[in-house]
């Protein structure tokens, strides 16, 4: 077969041509893409984090679920932002690269083998880059499981006692410090008619009630799970029960409060109807916006506590892991540098108004201008806080507590279950739940 021959400037201008296009594709590689996903009402508050982002590094795109072109994700909620994820990872949906996710996941997608272990992966360099040390130390322990680390904190979260400082003021109390001390004035200033109510708290059967159970359970000296051992149906625990019922049954409480959320408590409060509430730091945005009847008058501590006892705040939070799938480990983690980092957390931090995982930026003077209460907050994080079990099967563990909680706390018309009843049968049956662990 006779060969093509082409005449010899022509074969030069081929080969030069060639040439051109290796090089761009050398100095201008193809863009490596990265994709996560977040909860619905996070999207626009990403958008100009990620466009920065793609400014500083043009060899990497984020790909937002969220906002993508071809498969858009959009999850409402916590839960189903969870569910979009496992369904990524056991290829029912797009795979993802960057996993956005709440700190009681760790456990569960670190055992499933689904998050990259930093520890095991990157460099001595690399890790050092990451400067764990500038970030809350809760934030960081809560990001390992079993000695390796899988999750780099973005904002942190913790529950507090918000409470009426005018009220308090006037009537000449000082803020609570035990459980006795919250009922004590709030009867007397509900008996003033200064208020209807004097403590909201989340009673709904969902995460928000087993958050704010671990907050009373550890103000009475309890635990729920320690290593192996169940403490649900030690007397502790149903000390804790009785003082929930009790707020109901002395009327501090709305009967009606375990139906409630923390959406509808923050906005009873905001609203004036109570004294204290128990909630997440978000709230304070809420209730220090135009138009609230406790704009200025409110402040912040640890939940209350039995006497020789201590405070506890639930710890929540969220962070960045790197799926084991990923292509792009070292582009993953240029990301979650970025991120991280003081400046991208305290823009986040003054537009969404939540909170850092960065020590520093509780003193950063535009967010104390801000957000006053920071500094307080970070001395309830440093002294209070407790976490909720580090175990894969965290998700059950707490669909059992919110179940016979449930039960106790509304029981029927003969008074069943007694707590001592129903927590035992939480212990029980989480007991049996934790036997393979």
């Amino acid at each position: 077969m006779q060969q093509l021959r082409f005449p010899g400037n022509l074969r030069r201008l081929i080969i030069v041509f060639l040439l051109v296009i290796a090089l761009i594709f050398i100095l201008f590689p193809k863009p490596v893409t990265l994709s996560f996903v977040v909860s619905k009402n996070e999207v626009e508050y990403w958008r100009p984090l990620i466009d920065q982002f793609e400014a500083k590094n043009k060899s990497i795109r984020i790909d937002l679920a969220n906002l993508s072109k071809t498969k858009p994700v959009n999850p409402a909620d916590t839960d189903r932002l969870k569910a979009t994820y496992i369904e990524g990872f056991e290829g029912k949906s797009q795979p993802f690269d960057l996993i956005y996710m709440d700190i009681i996941w760790v456990p569960e997608f670190a055992e499933a083998g689904w998050l990259m272990d930093l520890t095991k992966e990157l460099s001595q360099q690399e890790f050092k880059k990451l400067e764990l040390n500038e970030f809350l130390v809760s934030e960081v322990d809560n990001g390992y499981y079993n000695g390796k680390l899988y999750r780099i904190p973005f904002r942190t979260d913790v529950g507090v006692l918000y409470y009426r400082k005018d009220l308090l003021k006037e009537a000449g109390y000082s803020p609570p410090e035990t459980f006795e001390d919250l009922i004590k004035i709030s009867q007397a200033l509900q008996k003033q008619k200064k208020v209807p109510w004097g403590y909201l708290w989340q009673g709904r059967q969902t995460e928000a009630l087993a958050a704010m159970f671990v907050e009373v359970l550890k103000g009475y000296g309890g635990f729920w799970i320690k290593d192996k051992t169940v403490g649900l149906g030690q007397p502790a625990a149903i000390q804790a029960v009785e003082f929930l019922r009790s707020t109901m049954k002395q009327g501090i409480s709305p009967e009606g409060i375990t139906t409630y959320e923390e959406e509808y408590t923050r906005r009873l409060f905001r609203d004036g109807q109570a004294v204290f509430m128990r909630n997440w730091p978000f709230a304070w945005t809420y209730a220090s916006s135009p138009g609230s009847s406790v704009r200025g008058k409110i402040a912040i501590k640890p939940m209350v506590h039995a006497l020789g006892e201590s405070s506890g705040a639930c710890k929540g939070g969220w962070g960045f892991g790197i799926a084991k799938t990923t292509k792009h480990k070292k582009a993953a983690l240029q990301a979650i540098k970025f991120f991280t980092s003081a400046a991208v957390q305290r823009q986040f931090t003054l537009a969404y108004g939540s909170v850092p995982s960065r020590r520093k930026l509780f003193f950063e003077p535009k967010i104390v201008a801000r957000y006053s209460h920071y500094p307080e907050l970070l001395n309830v994080i440093d002294k209070s806080w407790v976490a909720r079990p580090r175990i894969p099967q965290y998700a059950q563990a707490s669909a059992i507590l919110q179940k016979y909680l449930g039960a106790a706390l509304n029981p029927d018309e003969n008074g069943y279950p007694s707590p001592q009843e129903a927590m035992n049968a939480a212990a029980q049956e989480t007991q049996e739940l934790l036997k393979d662990m």
